[in-house]
């Protein structure tokens, strides 16, 4: 079995701190913002499903290589003025499945969502989720060397657990701007399950807070332009910040950048293709001396819009 050696995990460790990747890292989850707050599911007028598979770090050893599927769809929506297309105050429901593999470390999480939108004003919507499930953690310990003796890993096999993964989230938005606050892994270790046999290793969860922004103007009747912004708070580690912009052709074809504050920096391009599918992909060329070891990260998404019977092509609320 192959073997991880030792400098590149102490490596890793460090960068995976410095980046709180304890929840997956993703370059395009302003596509998705589903996956950091539970009051975005049933927005949107069609059952909405994404499947995305990235790539971390290309060429490192034991770098990250995270897959998902969410899946939301609205309950009960009708339609207020056809001027504005406003919601009507209703339901959405969703699911979450997670897979990330760092090394000898596999997390996989699965999670059940439900949101409840109000219209506040004409224009103006509020929606508020809740989210739960399991996060399981495994280490392998037959993927590791070990140089310290008494390590509780040492002589192979795996150590697991599983926690209870609890998420709320709250969703302010209208056709031109969205603000979202959320909170991920709320209840760190209370609801774990671990064998009481088991040491206990570095598998503890922290608490997560993601603080989101955007805005969308149109400069030409093609041209639709959207600033945003995310502020991620994971204690221990230090604060994130990522500012993107993304400018679409005729609500169809779209390009992207975005910056994750010494880390890295990303281009994304999109095409709406029908009222069904949805294809994007991005790049992230790293900034920190990880650079000197890897060829940069590669995420690919595809979406799909079922029960589209508006036959919408481009978002109307999640741009």
């Amino acid at each position: 079995m192959h073997k991880i050696l030792f400098p590149v995990l102490v490596l890793l460790a460090t960068a995976l701190q410095a980046a709180a990747q304890q929840r997956p890292q993703y370059s395009q989850y302003m596509l998705n913002n589903f996956l950091l707050n539970p009051a975005i599911a049933g927005i949107e007028d069609y059952a909405d499903i994404r499947v995305s598979h990235r790539r971390q770090w290309v060429g490192l050893d034991g770098a990250p290589v995270t897959s998902y599927v969410t899946a939301h769809t609205p309950l009960n929506k009708g339609f207020g003025s056809t001027r504005y297309h406003k919601a009507l105050a209703h339901h959405g429901v969703g699911v979450v499945f997670h897979t990330d593999k760092t090394g000898p470390l596999r997390r996989t999480g699965l999670t059940g969502a439900y949101a409840y939108h109000l219209p506040v004003t004409h224009a103006i919507n509020v929606s508020a989720g809740v989210a739960a499930g399991l996060i399981r953690n495994a280490i392998n310990a037959g993927e590791l060397q070990f140089t310290n003796p008494n390590d509780p890993l040492l002589g192979g096999g795996s150590i697991n657990n599983s926690v209870i993964d609890l998420n709320l989230g709250l969703w302010v938005y209208s056709q031109n701007f969205s603000i979202g606050v959320s909170g991920a892994q709320l209840l760190e270790d209370v609801g774990s399950f671990r064998a009481a046999t088991e040491r206990r290793a570095v598998l503890d969860l922290q608490r997560h807070y993601f603080i989101t922004g955007g805005y969308r103007f149109s400069p030409t009747d093609d041209l639709d332009v959207v600033p945003s912004v995310m502020l991620k708070l994971a204690d221990p580690s230090p604060a994130s910040v990522d500012v993107n912009l993304r400018v679409l052709y005729s609500k169809q074809f779209w390009v992207g950048a975005s910056y994750r504050h010494k880390d890295a920096l990303a281009a994304m391009v999109g095409v709406y293709v029908s009222p069904l599918l949805d294809v994007s992909y991005s790049y992230d060329a790293t900034l920190s001396n990880l650079n000197r070891v890897s060829a940069g990260t590669h995420e690919v998404v595809v979406g799909f819009k079922l029960l589209n019977d508006r036959r919408i092509i481009c978002p109307q609320w999640i741009w």
